[in-house]
């Protein structure tokens, strides 16, 4: 991302160069980044979108990882499993830390905002919460990243109602898609932040898990015990990031040193 963590290096993890910065170094790299520059954006990928990569959806998803201007790990369980295993790893920081840090001390009350996705309910919670007067919302219909025609009516939206934080609240993959789609547009200013959930858990819709699971990277056990079903499936295809990590550390033990 121009203007963004430009001082900062990366390490590459699973295909993917995720920045190897500090939660204060990105805070305050947003907060600095004047709101005129041209759009860019921030993805944190955890581990469903490391297996969404590795699967028949690469060729089709990766462009959206390449095209965003800085990826954020948001798995403390990844950087945990890879941390045994002996692979360098970045540090976490999570789209919903990262969303609610933005909102507590860099988003004045007066300062206008977008927000792409979620629901009407979640974002009037949200501007009661943080006493917000120029929230502008634009909330897409389930499945519209298969119709082009309203994915550039959500384009449109975000550049005809520019704001120095874009919050893409879509889930994945279809936040990353129209953030993607924003850049080869071109027009939109601001930074895009590809949050799923964050806005409901942050304005209270969704409860988040307490903070002493978040930091003991236990939030997985909470999501499941509140969704058993749907969650529960995500996170044993997730599993597949295991062998992913295993492949990761014995390719590197085959590169020389002198290669390093």
């Amino acid at each position: 991302m121009h203007g963004l963590l430009e001082s900062c290096g990366t390490i590459r993890l699973l295909g993917l160069a995720l920045a190897d910065a500090s939660f204060e170094e990105v805070v305050t790299a947003m907060g600095d980044r004047p709101p005129t520059m041209s759009f860019s954006y921030v993805v944190t990928p955890n581990a469903d979108h490391f297996v969404r990569l590795e699967g028949q959806q690469r060729e089709r998803l990766m462009p959206y990882y390449v095209t965003a201007g800085t990826l954020l790990l948001d798995s403390r369980v990844v950087r945990r499993l890879g941390r045994v295993m002996g692979l360098r790893m970045p540090p976490v920081i999570t789209g919903s830390d990262l969303t609610y840090e933005l909102f507590e001390h860099r988003i004045t009350p007066d300062e206008p905002i977008t927000i792409i996705g979620t629901t009407a309910a979640a974002v009037d919670c949200l501007t009661r919460k943080y006493s917000l007067t120029r929230v502008n919302h634009f909330a897409p219909p389930f499945g519209f990243e298969r119709d082009p025609a309203i994915v550039e009516q959500c384009v449109r939206y975000v550049i005809e109602h520019p704001a120095r934080f874009v919050f893409l609240a879509c889930g994945a993959p279809r936040q990353e898609l129209l953030a993607h789609r924003l850049v080869q547009a071109g027009g939109a200013t601001g930074i895009g932040l590809c949050i799923g959930a964050a806005i409901d858990q942050i304005g209270g819709i969704e409860k988040r898990a307490p903070r002493w699971m978040r930091t003991g990277g236990l939030e997985w056990c909470w999501r499941i015990s509140r969704e058993p079903k749907r969650m529960g499936r995500r996170y044993l295809e997730d599993l597949a990031v295991i062998p992913m990590l295993i492949r990761e550390r014995f390719a590197a033990q085959q590169v020389p040193t002198a290669a390093k």
